[in-house]
């Protein structure tokens, strides 16, 4: 698992296997955002499992990230940080999917997209929050978000 620590209760990285589970719940994660179309989170199978939300979205400039998948996972992180836990967001390679959630979480948290954008861009450089359609999809959230 290849995953970049962004703020002290947000990681960011690729998708988690089974036996990722038992790392990411000693770095204190308790919700897992998984923004894969077409893989289904793996099963944890410790006691407790960790909390895992399944936003299925592609990676994709035709079909564009749903603003509302966005929301809904910013308000399920944010219920998680403020009691206290951790936040593990990821898509395939970390790099579009995963980072707009993860940008979504931190505007929900009260940056600037543009400082979320480039806070994940330093912690994470193989992320690429500036690509065209990832990038439209954060400042639109972060238009929406303000509004609300």
């Amino acid at each position: 698992m290849d995953f970049s620590r962004i703020t002290e209760d947000l990681f960011i990285g690729t998708t988690p296997a089974a036996t990722d589970y038992g790392c990411l719940r000693n770095l204190g994660v308790e919700l897992v955002i998984n923004m894969r179309f077409e893989r289904r989170p793996a099963p944890d199978v410790h006691n407790p499992p960790l909390e895992v939300l399944w936003l299925r979205t592609i990676d994709s400039p035709l079909f564009p990230i749903p603003i509302r998948t966005l929301v809904r996972g910013a308000q399920a992180a944010l219920g998680k940080i403020r009691s206290g836990g951790k936040v593990y967001a990821h898509c395939a390679g970390g790099r579009h999917r995963g980072v707009a959630m993860g940008a979504a979480i931190l505007v929900a948290q009260g940056y600037t997209a543009e400082a979320a954008m480039q806070l994940i861009k330093v912690r994470r450089p193989s992320a690429d929050p500036f690509a065209f359609y990832i990038r439209r999809r954060i400042l639109r959230f972060s238009r929406q978000w303000e509004a609300t």
